[in-house]
């Protein structure tokens, strides 16, 4: 096949031989001359996603009008340093979402019926920060981390469907991250993996064996399970390699405890830490970081618990007492958002080239809705407006501000779960 190198190749160009065709991934020669030049100045991008599953107090939260010039909030008063730097979206949700446990489709985006209760039998699809760890393919220690405060259901979702635990200890996290084991406990580790793996070869092998005398309901859970153990290959796999390899050196002191839950300007605080810590060392580029129900926290003037104030049947006080927490949370985010854009890399800032979103799956929470979700999206080099308001009725998908950031991260797809296009004010 003859190409012309002068003018950008197609992206579906494919090699044949025969009755073989292997498409070629993207490749600099399919980008236009300028944009080439622009991608061998910038680093990695990279993707946080940040969930929380009781809402936020609507009037205390969005402006009455859009852009970059809205009137600061009494909630966004304490994200004032960085205006400019995220976009704050109102008037859009999951269609046919209507339920107070819909945290399975926050980052899945697919219809209702396919994770709706009774059951937590979900049948569920990937989300989005999986997907787009699939998509980079980053030479990292770690493909993606799924890790923070303990909530009642999940939000990251493999391939496959199926749920992936999250790492909740910050202690725990921040050992994998940066501290190194002895000799002899990497050499133990390391004939750990070797061990996983020979088992994982032997079960497979018979699995195969076995799926020969099943019927088809039978073969489609084998199948699932042969899909679970190939990613736990590729797990095991990754983790060999980097066994050996010394962790980060970074200036930081190791906590020395998990912050009780109750203390919710330390945790938060400690895991915003652990974010930028592991995104600025390259540890990862994909985090799913979760920030649950706070339970009865320790601020002052605070006396509910949060799923309390936040069930507050329009009664004065508890949303007083809601307020506080979620002033306390916007400030903490704030604050991470600031500590990136401090972080120089290369020609930009660490904000700049990480997509972060803060979303919630529900936006009343005292009245178990799922619209008018409050979305925000910060750094990664798009153009922020401050605020941008669509319909608060007939909302705009979630999904379709999902196949934006894909974009963003330059991984080029038109669709996301029940995305009906992509939002473009950004």
């Amino acid at each position: 096949m003859r190409v012309n190198l002068r003018t950008p190749l197609s992206r579906r160009l494919l090699l044949k031989q025969g009755a073989v065709a292997l498409a070629l991934p993207a490749l600099n020669a399919m980008l236009p001359r300028a944009a080439t030049a622009a991608a061998a100045s910038h680093g990695p991008m990279r993707l946080v996603l940040i969930a929380r599953n009781l809402g936020m107090h609507a009037p205390f939260l969005f402006p009455e009008t859009p852009g970059l010039a809205y009137e600061s909030t009494r909630y966004l008063r304490h994200l004032e340093p960085n205006r400019g730097r995220f976009t704050l979206f109102s008037g859009i949700s999951h269609p046919h979402y209507h339920n107070h446990h819909s945290e399975p489709g926050l980052f899945t985006a697919v219809h209702w019926d396919r994770i709706k209760e009774p059951t937590r039998q979900h049948h569920n699809s990937i989300s989005l920060d999986q997907h787009v760890a699939d998509r980079l393919g980053a030479d990292t220690r770690f493909r993606n981390l799924v890790i923070g405060s303990p909530v009642q259901w999940h939000f990251s979702w493999s391939a496959k469907g199926v749920p992936v635990p999250t790492e909740r200890q910050p202690t725990k996290v921040f050992q994998r991250l940066f501290i190194d084991g002895s000799p002899e406990e990497v050499r133990k580790e390391v004939e750990r993996l070797k061990t996983g793996r020979s088992i994982l070869d032997q079960v497979a092998e018979q699995a195969r064996d076995l799926s020969r005398w099943l019927g088809p309901e039978d073969r489609r859970r084998l199948d699932l399970m042969f899909g679970a153990v190939r990613e736990t290959e590729q797990a095991l796999l990754r983790n060999e390699s980097w066994a050996t390899t010394p962790k980060p050196n970074i200036a930081v002191a190791a906590p020395p405890a998990d912050p009780a839950n109750e203390n919710l300007i330390d945790r938060e605080k400690l895991w915003f830490d652990i974010v930028r810590l592991a995104l600025q060392t390259d540890s990862t580029r994909v985090i799913l970081l979760t920030m649950g129900d706070s339970g009865r926290a320790k601020l002052d003037g605070l006396t509910l618990a949060h799923h309390d104030a936040s069930h507050h049947g329009k009664d004065e006080t508890k949303i007083e007492q809601l307020a506080i927490i979620e002033e306390t949370e916007l400030a903490q985010f704030s604050r991470f958002l600031s500590s990136m854009d401090e972080v120089q890399d290369g020609n930009a800032t660490l904000l700049d080239r990480t997509v972060v979103l803060n979303a919630s799956n529900l936006g009343n929470a005292s009245a178990h809705t799922c619209k008018n979700l409050p979305i925000f999206l910060a750094g990664g080099g798009f153009d922020h407006q401050g605020h941008v308001l669509h319909d608060r009725e007939n909302n705009t998908p979630l999904a379709n501000l999902f196949v934006r950031m894909l974009h963003q991260l330059g991984v080029e797809e038109d669709r996301f779960g029940e995305s009906t296009g992509v939002i473009d004010e950004v």
